[in-house]
């Protein structure tokens, strides 16, 4: 008979983290908890963490919970996905935006292990991506395991967005946090725009050219910005914000309008839906939760509501 497998898996990457630190963090946690120490499962170069979570809820994992970069919790959130087990969120990245978004601790991981491992679930919706769709995942069913659809439970972008993400090197995140965002946006600040054609639930929306395109399941960015202020992790909805600087002082604007949480208005556009088309042209890099992925001509993002079971604290939910 098959042992009955971890009730607590942590899928860890082990280059965020010093991995015996961590152990001993968790083990506290747990026992504070009154719940058996978790089983800590590593992620690698060749698998950031899906292979393990589809192998611990094999095994029977009640929690799985997520110790790495956005990176580690997007591969984690993207197996659990309709399989009803819960995700923990424990801070080891640069950005820990979806933990962010959920109140959840995220500097300290004691206190975030203390709210996996005792607090309440909550149920959130995911978003998806698919690149280049064929002609069967245009409309209606997304097809989820196939290669080119892609989850995200924060954001997802096209162009500058994508373009900022894949040129800030790994090392300078680790060091210096949403700065390195910041030095790699400045490179790309003169990009040429793109031609797009964006459509929302079917209807034409967002201007003729742009620079990037911003699609969330939740709100708030790397530094505590604040780009789509309706979004919500469990509303159904997707949220898209269309951004079409043609200079600096455009570009300043920009920022300046998001950073007062003012509505839109010049070179920014924002729009809500289930499922959205976005045609560009030239083809234009995009993203999924910070992992760059491939240049593409036309994407669909779509809202998988009410999904996805996530851990919070008591007075998170």
């Amino acid at each position: 008979m098959k042992a009955k497998g971890p009730e607590i898996a942590v899928v860890v990457n082990p280059t965020k983290v010093d991995l015996a630190e961590v152990r001993e963090v968790l083990q506290d946690a747990a026992a504070a908890a009154g719940v058996e120490a978790p089983t800590l499962v590593e992620t690698t170069e060749d698998d950031p963490g899906f292979g393990q979570t589809r192998e611990a809820v094999r095994d029977g994992a009640g929690l799985v919970c997520a110790l790495g970069g956005d990176g580690t919790v997007r591969a984690v959130a993207q197996e659990l996905v309709g399989t009803g087990v819960a995700m923990g969120l424990l801070p080891g990245g640069t950005g820990n935006l979806l933990a962010r978004n959920l109140g959840l601790p995220i500097d300290s991981l004691a206190e975030a292990a203390a709210a996996a491992f005792s607090g309440q679930d909550r149920t959130i919706d995911v978003g998806w991506l698919v690149v280049d769709p064929d002609e069967s995942q245009r409309a209606g069913d997304l097809r989820t395991g196939a290669d080119n659809v892609h989850c995200f439970t924060v954001m997802a972008g096209v162009g500058f967005d994508a373009q900022i993400m894949n040129d800030a090197p790994e090392g300078v995140k680790d060091k210096a946090g949403w700065a390195a965002y910041v030095a790699s946006g400045g490179t790309h600040l003169k990009d040429d725009p793109f031609a797009l054609d964006l459509a929302v639930d079917g209807r034409s929306a967002g201007p003729g050219q742009a620079r990037t395109v911003v699609v969330g399941n939740c709100g708030e960015l790397t530094g505590g910005m604040v780009l789509l202020p309706d979004a919500e992790v469990d509303d159904g909805r997707l949220d898209v914000a269309t951004l079409s600087p043609d200079s600096l002082t455009e570009w300043i604007g920009v920022a300046s309008r998001v950073l007062a949480d003012r509505g839109d208005g010049p070179s920014l556009q924002r729009d809500r839906g289930r499922d959205l088309t976005v045609r560009v042209d030239p083809p234009q890099l995009c993203e999924v939760d910070g992992d760059v992925l491939t240049e593409a001509g036309l994407l669909r993002f779509a809202v998988q509501p009410a999904c996805l079971v996530v851990r919070v604290g008591r007075d998170s939910a």
